[in-house]
């Protein structure tokens, strides 16, 4: 069975928080908070009817407004028009208020309007892990669309890599075939001059005896 939401606020930079999570764990990780905030007295559970129905509206969503604001939380809120030097303080928030905060909530859970009020807890918290499998499955769809994009750059690279090593190696093998011909040009060269500078001799030699004679 799905848990009953509560809201949860806290303040970060200019802003403040607020979200509907079954649990304080939900809550942080909403935030994207790395320490306990509650433990820290930076966060609590809040009791403002008007942040609730906001939060319960999205459940999961983190709402936002600016720090000193009394404008309603929305997922996407302006800063403050007029900001101060540095954040805000936040204020812990000590035992005895919590006591006594839990001292004054109204019980009524045997009342009709109790009743009323679970149900829609438990309807908003159903509605948070819904929200959260969604996110969830649109993460996963994201990861596998970013795998696939990755193979297919990966089979485009290793396809040029593999056109580039053919043609290297074509370049290397008629660089072969040139060498080998102008070897063999170079040794008709050679031949030729060995050629020549006997028929020279044996010329020069006839034409020596034609002029003696």
């Amino acid at each position: 069975m799905a848990r009953a939401l509560k809201t949860y606020v806290t303040s970060v930079g200019f802003f403040e928080l607020a979200v509907a999570a079954p649990s304080r764990a939900a809550a942080l990780r909403a935030w994207g908070a790395e320490r306990n905030l509650f433990e820290q007295g930076f966060a609590k559970e809040t009791e403002d009817r008007a942040i609730i129905a906001a939060a319960m509206k999205q459940p999961g969503v983190v709402l936002r407004r600016a720090v000193g604001g009394a404008g309603a939380f929305s997922e996407h809120a302006a800063l403050p028009k007029s900001l101060p030097a540095e954040p805000p303080p936040r204020v812990p928030k000590t035992k005895g208020a919590a006591k006594g905060a839990a001292t004054n909530a109204p019980r009524a859970a045997d009342t009709k309007a109790g009743k009323a009020e679970s149900a829609a807890k438990r309807k908003a918290a159903a509605a948070f892990e819904k929200a959260q499998k969604a996110r969830e499955a649109e993460r996963a769809k994201e990861a596998a669309a970013a795998k696939k994009e990755q193979a297919k750059r990966d089979a485009t690279i290793a396809k040029a890599e593999s056109a580039l090593d053919t043609a290297r190696e074509q370049h290397q093998a008629a660089l072969d075939a040139i060498e080998r011909d102008r070897a063999a040009i170079e040794k008709r060269i050679e031949a030729e001059e060995d050629r020549w500078q006997k028929e020279k001799d044996r010329l020069r030699d006839a034409l020596d005896r034609a002029r003696s004679a």
